[in-house]
């Protein structure tokens, strides 16, 4: 088996992380401390073409694919994971790109290969969050269009995108499952209320928000692929962008190992570089086999995709364990930092702050085991 990356991704892997170094850089702290969206950076990001990398060239994107945007989220969130994420997500596109309709595909994913508009996917109720089948957001039929009402919670770009693709109740009165259909919602639709939730643990520099949705007309076209079939469409979305934030994981734990090893060569201690000292060395050597663990597992599940397999039970796995990696990772690295992580000044107390994310978004971890106990039981039963 060739464990070699062709030429062209070893290429992009450099320069994406030469980019978020010179761009991000500057404007890290500044992101943090305000909460603020760094739209310049992001319309340089769209520029060099690392904006829905998986975008197929036929609709402007790049052509890249899944594996190459999990690099590329992975050097972006090895600098800063909060402005990466900005970068990285195209939330709800991919069901579009997945299931839409070609007049879907060619009227949305150009304009965001091209930074002309901002996705959210708005998927994640104030009562179901894990139990995706629970929301009670509902889109009924009227005429030519639906009207939709209800609350989404948590959603990214939720204030900054152009348009939503909201995950609703179509068929009240169907099977669990097949209740369900995902609309593209344009976001300055009349009924629409968005606010931006403040305070934040981490990822401070990415937009999170509260949407409200009130007899917001909806056109019976903006319905993506078939009515009835979201739930299934909305699993194959998480299966795919899961590597996207196992892709985050390895970055910023990375990004955390980097700054730890940096500084225990600077840092002197009873007359030497702390970096001299037995103790510390294990530390870091344990901190570069996880990373380079859930790095193999990240990269295998996003070349999957690419190859149309995608495998539910590897995605899960490599978000799991690279989230469970950049926390512990990030937490050894603060502590190698002593009392001067503790403090603003030094970037690893970011990095410690926005790893905790990592095990609760995009299915926490828990639900994320849940999954794989499931398929491996299910395996061994066909056995």
């Amino acid at each position: 088996m060739n464990f070699d990356f062709p030429e062209e991704l070893k290429i992009l892997k450099e320069e994406a992380y030469k980019f978020a170094v010179r761009e991000f850089t500057p404007v890290s702290k500044e992101c943090d401390r305000e909460e603020k969206f760094p739209r310049e950076v992001w319309k340089k990001a769209c520029e060099y073409g690392f904006i829905g990398a998986w975008i197929p060239e036929e609709y402007g994107g790049a052509g890249a694919g899944f594996l190459a945007n999990t690099i590329i989220t992975e050097q972006f969130s090895r600098v800063d994971m909060g402005i990466g994420l900005i970068m990285a997500s195209c939330f709800g596109a991919e069901n579009i790109y997945l299931y839409g309709s070609e007049e879907q595909k060619k009227e949305y994913l150009p304009r965001i290969a091209a930074g002309e508009i901002i996705f959210a996917g708005a998927y994640t109720e104030p009562n179901a969050g894990t139990d995706v089948a629970g929301i009670r957001t509902r889109a009924v039929r009227d005429g030519d269009h639906f009207v939709l009402n209800g609350q989404k919670m948590f959603i990214t770009n939720g204030t900054i995108c152009d348009y939503f693709v909201v995950f609703c109740i179509t068929n009240p009165d169907g099977p669990r499952h097949k209740r369900f259909s995902l609309l593209i919602v344009d976001a300055k639709s009349e009924g629409i209320t968005r606010n931006k939730i403040q305070g934040k643990m981490g990822i401070r520099a990415s937009d999170t928000a509260e949407i409200s949705f009130e007899d917001v007309k909806v056109p019976v076209e903006n319905i993506v692929g078939k009515e009835g079939n979201g739930f299934y469409q909305l699993m194959d979305f998480f299966n795919t962008t899961r590597t996207m934030v196992a892709g985050q994981g390895v970055g910023l734990a990375q990004g955390a190992l980097d700054k730890a090893a940096q500084y225990v060569q600077e840092r002197e201690v009873f007359g030497q570089p702390l970096a001299n000292f037995q103790g510390v060395q294990f530390q870091l050597a344990e901190m570069a086999t996880r990373i380079e663990l859930a790095r193999q597992l990240t990269y295998k599940a996003a070349w999957l995709v690419d190859q149309g397999r995608i495998d539910p039970k590897l995605s899960a796995m490599a978000k799991y364990y690279a989230g469970e990696t950049a926390v512990w990772v990030a937490d050894k690295a603060l502590q190698l930092h002593g009392g001067y992580g503790y403090i603003d000044e030094y970037d690893v107390q970011r990095f410690y702050r926005d790893a905790k994310i990592l095990e609760i978004y995009e299915g926490t971890k828990e639900a994320e085991k849940l999954t794989i106990a499931k398929i491996v039981l299910k395996e061994y039963q066909k056995g």
